[in-house]
């Protein structure tokens, strides 16, 4: 069995370690091969993350191709269509796993799949919740899923929007998403020794509640921010409580001027964004991890501070809250467009009337499935499946 898995960034490290992952367990299977064409290095809208990198990021080995050394948005549809067709031809796969449906290029690759009789998986993130549905847009996905032979899904939410669509249960082959919980664990557990004293240097709070994201309007800042000021309003402890915003984007001097109106400065501090596998560091420096978003097809952050041990509070509107966020044991679930809801939660981590410690035990637990190694051996029996 020949695999040749399309994906749009090298950059994106996440899919690396599951690529990585199923790397080492194909290279143990006899009469199996992988091959990843990665279309592009990275985002534009990513270029800042990857200028602090300076060659220090965790390396990823597997048999891959980087088809345009250039940002994404820099290819053309010719080019990433004659590419693919080429490299495809050549390497003569049996199967072949897309990125997913909102790429004209890959959508022709798979035309010509279908009619080289070759099998197609295609990887799908959406949900119903995170975007408007409805219209011709829809039917051509329902359409466009009928010459998909399976589909790899980022959790039961992701899913759900598929069978909604006329996909087969049976057909969908995956349902999870994961990081890479060891290497982010080890960062964690060196940095947090120091947390009081870099705490201290910084100026933080010794308690901290930490948002991880691009500062923008979806993310529902706004929103936490107000509801934080509530929260310390409402409680009698909250004076060692901070919340920190790790990130950039075009929302950062809307909130400066929220922070300063709501005198809250000192309280609420905000963080250049780092990469990934830095990220860990702030969250030493943090308590609970707070994803207030009002559409979020996954929300991998959610899998990182459950890797390091975090409680999290998590908007309803994030994919993986069905299949991560046991609410009430290793954090809560809220709706974004109920302000006192969240203003409850952060209330209660405050007050102390929530065992934070449990919650973290417990986050650590039900993100063990969701390691890069269980991925990709459920990724490996999907292909089986199609190909018997």
């Amino acid at each position: 069995m020949r695999i040749l898995i399309v994906h749009n960034l090298l950059w994106a490290h996440y899919k690396s370690s599951v690529f990585q992952a199923l790397q080492h367990i194909v290279d143990q299977q006899p009469g199996i091969s992988m091959h990843v064409l990665q279309i592009a290095r990275n985002e534009r809208s990513r270029a800042s993350l990857e200028s602090l990198v300076n060659g220090s990021t965790p390396g990823y080995t597997y048999n891959y191709e980087l088809l345009f050394d250039r940002y994404l948005e820099e290819v053309s549809l010719r080019e990433r269509t004659q590419a693919l067709l080429q490299r495809a031809k050549a390497y003569r796969p049996d199967i072949i796993n897309l990125t997913g449906y909102y790429d004209p290029a890959q959508i022709l690759l798979l035309l010509w799949a279908k009619a080289s009789g070759i099998r197609v998986v295609m990887q799908n993130e959406s949900t119903a919740a995170d975007q408007q549905r409805g219209g011709w847009k829809e039917q051509f996905k329902r359409w466009l899923f009928r010459q998909c032979n399976g589909f790899f899904c980022f959790g039961s939410q992701s899913a759900d929007y598929l069978i909604q669509l006329g996909v087969a249960p049976a057909k969908i082959l995956l349902r999870k998403n994961a990081v890479d919980n060891v290497v982010l664990r080890s960062v964690y557990e060196k940095t947090l020794p120091d947390r009081v004293s870099v705490q201290q240097a910084m100026r933080l709070q010794a308690n901290n509640f930490v948002f991880v994201g691009r500062l923008i309007e979806a993310k529902n800042l706004v929103m936490l921010l107000n509801s934080f000021a509530e929260a310390l309003k409402h409680t009698t402890r909250g004076a060692n409580w901070g919340l920190l915003l790790l990130g950039d984007g075009a929302e950062y001097d809307n909130l400066s001027q929220q922070i300063v109106a709501l005198e809250l400065d000192g309280r609420i501090t905000i963080l250049p964004g780092r990469p990934w596998f830095q990220v860990p560091e702030v969250l030493a420096l943090s308590d609970v991890l707070v994803l207030p978003s009002r559409s979020e097809p996954w929300g991998l952050v959610v899998n990182e501070a459950m890797a390091c041990g975090l409680p999290v509070i998590v908007s309803d509107r994030c994919g993986c809250v069905t299949d991560l966020v046991h609410h009430g044991q290793n954090g809560f679930v809220f709706d974004p467009g109920q302000p006192a809801q969240l203003t409850h939660w952060l209330t209660q981590f405050m007050d102390g009337s929530v065992n934070t410690r449990q919650m973290g035990k417990l986050a650590k637990q039900f993100i063990a499935p969701y390691a890069p190694e269980a991925v990709a051996q459920e990724m490996l029996d999907g292909f089986r499946k199609i190909m018997n």
